[in-house]
């Protein structure tokens, strides 16, 4: 069994040279330098018997953020069981295969207490020791530390109502830890929540005091009346009480954390730096995973919905962004991603009215705001960076243009941040939303939360005002289904549609809409509330209906920018699963020639408001996947190995744009050809990962990729 490790600067365990801590310190996050070692930082995770398979992903959730310290709940109720013994026997020695564990011993089982609930005084004060005696000697080679009891004035975890001079409490916990002592172990006395000084002074006048090692407290801020500023002066009280007492014991935070029931991920960020800065020697951080409906033994009795969304991920698994900043570049990526929010709205002082860009993080928004601050106009982005890499598009816009352009990290559906971000801008770009087909089959719940009531609550937003700026909405060609009606031919590599019309000039807007998909429903009520509230309230708003957009700071996925994502397995020399038989088409249109189609529909939006555009390269700009794998091949000098699946839902076999109304209407064309345009996304995907370009073959054909 390994000792305590102290997590570097990085939040990483050692292994990795650490950052120097007086640079860590210095942060700009901190307004006062700190004068105390930076603490011990763990995790806190609870189980239910046969959670198995979470028990393992919790592990590997902590390798993957080099934690080596992880709190625990050993129930005593459950332990009281053969199940609840069974579960424990496999439980702790494999949790210490890979982590310093702390067991916090808890939960009255039911037949021994004053009442029968886990929260109850035992009848018989001395039976707590019992327990914990048999589990020390049950469990006791996998940790050092036992924690006693959790929240005791917490009327969820003690009801001291039963109790109400603390003296069965006192009895029972100076046995146990008395008995802990003599095995051996080290005592931490039961986090405090709300932390309390007066309590902590009838501990230490009753003597428990006397056979406790460390004194544990807990907070989180946002639940009741605590504050996350105030870890320095609730230490600060809980230590003169101890001084006063003549006690010199550690003080550690046994349970720390910020729910996100309001999507504020930032929030938590904020709060998980505020702790990880507390004066203490160790914290542990609430949790690892959302509650979904499992529930602790101290907490299910409780019924606080919040008490579900204190993980670092989903209960689907979904990284929050705190996992993912922690487990890229440790604690100081939290913090740099903080100190680009680090000004309310309210506070900015715009010299000129920015244009607001939501979801701006993202490929498109990163495009557009470089080409607006590029012409000197101020930019706020909006994002919650629910996409992972979006944070890099962050950070390059922030390195090449300082703080001309401001962030505001939150969710669409936050009216209130939404409100204040709206209320400063003199034109409106909204790309917020949930883009892939496959996820709104799993989740459209989600899919349509984001796409529908986002979009509604950002038009709410505007009717609000009495002079609303601009607003440019992009939708996707989703809206117009599977094109199931549409004759298609195979010709070469593709399909090409058997009408010689659409074949020359694409799909029209007075093509019928069809949602075959959740997402082509969500973005398609999101498409005409746009078009609808500004024929009805009078606001000046357009849609894009979106094909295929491509070019640099995309990171594509399978079902996101596809043609990124076909070079990115490329370069990685990775396999290409296509679903369906690869001759589907696409109009493709690159990034630059989508900001001119923006800008120049702000300008214009007197003339276009009410409407939505087919956007994309039209005829002229079209590829077949299999024809995107023979150009990635000419380019790359290798294919990447291909496998065929099922089609998906809502795939369409053909689509292209025909923009000639947002053409006759602004005199917008494309002006970037496919192959020119795939090279520079080559071309800057090589550049960014550090890979030479190969050298040229000129009397080398492309290769070819067929279907068969």
């Amino acid at each position: 069994m390994s000792g305590l490790q102290r997590i570097d600067g990085n939040g990483k365990a050692p292994g990795k040279p650490p950052h120097k801590e007086s640079a860590l310190l210095k942060s700009r996050n901190s307004p006062v330098p700190l004068r105390h070692a930076p603490p011990v930082i763990g995790l806190a995770e609870c189980f239910r018997p046969g959670e198995y398979d979470r028990a393992e992903q919790v592990l590997a959730d902590l390798r993957a953020l080099g934690v080596r310290e992880l709190r625990t709940e050993v129930s005593w109720a459950e332990c009281s069981t053969s199940a609840g013994e069974e579960w424990y026997d496999w439980l702790i020695p494999r949790l210490a295969q890979e982590v310093s564990l702390l067991p916090c011993f808890l939960a009255t089982p039911s037949s021994l207490g004053l009442t029968p609930k886990t929260s109850a005084p035992p009848r018989e004060p001395g039976v707590y020791a019992d327990f914990l005696g048999t589990a020390i000697d049950r469990w006791g080679e996998h940790f050092h530390y036992v924690e006693l009891w959790s929240e005791p004035n917490n009327l969820a975890c003690w009801d001291r109502r039963l109790d109400p001079e603390w003296r069965i409490f006192c009895e029972m916990l100076q046995c146990a830890a008395s008995l802990a002592r003599r095995r051996g172990k080290r005592t931490v006395l039961a986090g405090m929540w709300p932390a309390d000084p007066n309590w902590l002074r009838i501990m230490c006048e009753q003597g428990l005091l006397a056979h406790i090692d460390v004194v544990g407290v807990r907070g989180f801020p946002g639940m009741g009346e605590f504050d996350g500023n105030e870890w320095s002066s609730v230490l600060s009280d809980l230590r003169g009480v101890l001084k006063r007492h003549y006690l010199k014991r550690g003080l550690w935070i046994t349970g720390a954390g910020y729910s996100t029931w309001r999507l504020d991920e930032l929030g938590q960020i904020r709060e998980f730096i505020k702790a990880a800065e507390a004066p203490v020697e160790r914290i542990y951080w609430n949790a690892v995973h959302d509650m979904a409906d499992t529930f602790s033994p101290a907490e299910e009795v409780s019924g606080d919905e919040r008490k579900r969304f204190f993980g670092l991920r989903k209960a689907d698994g979904t990284p929050k962004l705190l996992y993912r900043l922690w487990e890229s570049g440790g604690i100081e990526a939290a913090r740099e991603i903080l100190n680009m929010n680090s000004h309310p709205l309210r506070k900015q002082n715009f010299s000129q009215k920015p244009s607001l860009i939501i979801g701006g993080a993202g490929f498109i928004g990163t495009n557009l705001a470089h080409r607006l601050l590029q012409s000197g106009k101020p930019v706020l982005v909006y994002d919650n960076l629910s996409r992972p890499g979006v944070e890099r598009n962050l950070r390059w816009l922030r390195e090449v243009h300082g703080n001309r352009v401001q962030v505001e990290i939150a969710d669409v559906c936050d009216k209130r941040t939404l409100r204040s971000a709206v209320r400063c801008a003199d034109q409106v770009f909204h790309f917020a939303a949930q883009v892939a087909v496959t996820t709104s089959l799993v989740k459209p719940l989600h899919d349509f939360t984001v796409n529908t009531c986002g979009t509604i609550t950002l038009l709410e937003e505007l009717r609000a005002l009495d002079t609303p700026p601009p607003l440019l909405f992009t939708s996707t060609n989703k809206v117009y289904g599977g094109l199931g009606g549409m004759e298609l031919v195979v010709q070469g590599n593709r399909y090409v549609p058997k009408s010689p019309s659409i074949r020359l000039s694409g799909i029209g807007e007075e093509y019928p809409l069809d949602f075959h998909s959740p997402y082509g429903c969500s973005k398609g009520a999101a498409d005409q509330y746009v078009i609808d509230y500004a024929r009805t309230f009078g606001l000046p708003a357009a849609v894009f209906r979106m094909s295929c957009i491509y070019g640099p700071h995309q990171y594509g996925t399978e079902d996101q920018g596809w043609v990124a994502y076909f070079l990115i397995r490329a370069l990685e020399r990775k396999p290409l699963t296509i679903f369906g038989d690869g001759m589907q088409v696409r109009d493709v249109l690159f990034i630059d020639d989508l900001v001119n189609a923006f800008l120049i529909a702000q300008e214009s939006m007197g003339r276009i408001a009410g409407h939505a555009f087919n956007i994309g390269g039209g005829s002229k700009n079209t590829l077949s996947l299999l024809e995107l794998i023979s150009l990635i091949a000419g380019l790359h000098r290798e294919t990447p190995p291909i496998f065929f699946d099922a089609w998906r839902a809502g795939d369409q076999k053909y689509y292209v744009s025909d923009s000639e109304k947002f053409r006759t209407a602004t005199g917008w064309e494309p002006w970037v050809g496919v192959e020119q345009g795939v090279r520079k996304l080559y071309e800057w995907l090589r550049m960014t990962r550090g890979i030479p370009m190969p050298l040229q073959e000129p009397d080398k054909e492309p290769h070819e990729v067929c279907a068969d």
